[in-house]
């Protein structure tokens, strides 16, 4: 509920922080996955034409994305994969179950010179842990090694304790893994 509260509030704030600041709209991180806020319908094109965008993965819920964002269907019209792992904004993290999917997702575009925009509501929490667990599958990081590197393509993300929590946990099940094999 505190998350449906300050939706508008935040997102007025941080429109406000990309026009004052050196805060952009969206980050590339990777040749593959670009860091973002909400993909308003006039960046759209943009993200298609200039940044390669055949990929969509959306950490909001639906509620935060009635109104100015390209929807699932406008997405797929325009030739792109639209995923949207629904998660509570502020306190809540990306489940495991939806953090594997995400990461699966955006490797089928790795290599081929397509581009994955990730983003929740302002590209800082949500999307950034989820960013941070496939820096860790594809290039064997660890969390803080993730983390600094997207911090150092795009310095306001904010991670809090559950976003840290997902992410070890994501960390330490993928060692698990490679230890079983």
């Amino acid at each position: 509920m505190f998350g449906r509260v300050t939706f508008y509030p935040t997102l007025v704030y941080n429109l406000f922080m990309e026009k004052v600041s050196s805060r952009r709209w969206f980050d590339r991180i990777d040749e593959t996955v670009i860091l973002g806020a909400l993909p308003w319908r006039s960046i759209t094109k943009q993200l298609i034409d200039e940044e390669n965008v055949k990929g969509v993965v959306s950490l909001n819920e639906n509620f935060e994305l009635l109104f100015g964002v390209t929807t699932s269907r406008e997405w797929n019209k325009l030739g792109v994969d639209f995923l949207q792992l629904n998660t509570p904004d502020i306190f809540h993290a990306p489940s495991q179950e939806k953090l594997k999917t995400g990461v699966e997702f955006i490797k089928r575009f790795d290599g081929s010179g397509n581009s994955v925009y990730v983003h929740c509501k302002a590209g800082r929490t949500r999307s950034a842990t989820l960013v941070a667990c496939y820096l860790i599958e594809k290039y064997e990081m660890t969390p803080k090694q993730a983390v600094d590197f997207i911090a150092s393509k795009r310095h306001h993300i904010l991670l809090r304790s559950k976003q840290w929590e997902a992410i070890n946990k994501f960390y330490s099940d993928k060692n698990i893994n490679l230890d079983a094999s």
